[in-house]
């Protein structure tokens, strides 16, 4: 085992570091999530306040509350466009935590494969070995068999 104990450690590191990949790709996750209910939260509110204003507008109206509307509407429109943006970017970090933890994912099932082909050559040398430990007993065996006839006569 201590021709192994490299790749478990290595194994270890790699686990460790896919673990990490799959706890950032979580909060990149939850990132996108909150931003995406926030930009609708923004667009929902924009959508019920020109519902509200627009049924004041039918009404006679001061000019100072259709700038004070179109200023205010302006502003919220900008926060929902950067709202998307910011949505957009949270899904590109996801996606970029998606292809770190894929690779991490690659990483330790490379490491496993390798620590399982290391344990069937070491398998196989055992194997080999006490084929050749019974081989050499058998021909001492053979040996002391016709020495011992060899002897007799």
């Amino acid at each position: 085992m201590n021709d192994l104990q490299p790749l478990m450690a290595l194994l270890t590191q790699t686990e460790s570091e896919r673990d990490a990949a799959l706890a950032q790709h979580q909060r990149a996750q939850s990132a996108l999530q909150a931003a995406q209910a926030q930009a609708a939260q923004l667009v929902d509110y924009r959508r019920d306040y020109e519902q509200r204003w627009g049924e004041r507008f039918s009404t006679a109206g001061h000019i100072e509350l259709v700038t004070s509307y179109h200023g205010f509407m302006s502003r919220l429109t900008q926060a929902v466009d950067h709202q998307a943006r910011v949505a957009e970017q949270a899904g590109a970090q996801l996606d970029r935590a998606g292809a770190v933890l894929v690779e991490q994912e690659m990483r330790v099932a490379s490491v496993r494969k390798l620590i399982e082909r290391r344990v069937q050559d070491l398998q196989r040398r055992s194997e080999r070995r006490e084929q050749n430990q019974l081989d050499e007993l058998a021909a001492r065996a053979a040996w002391n068999r016709l020495a011992a006839a060899v002897t007799r006569f």
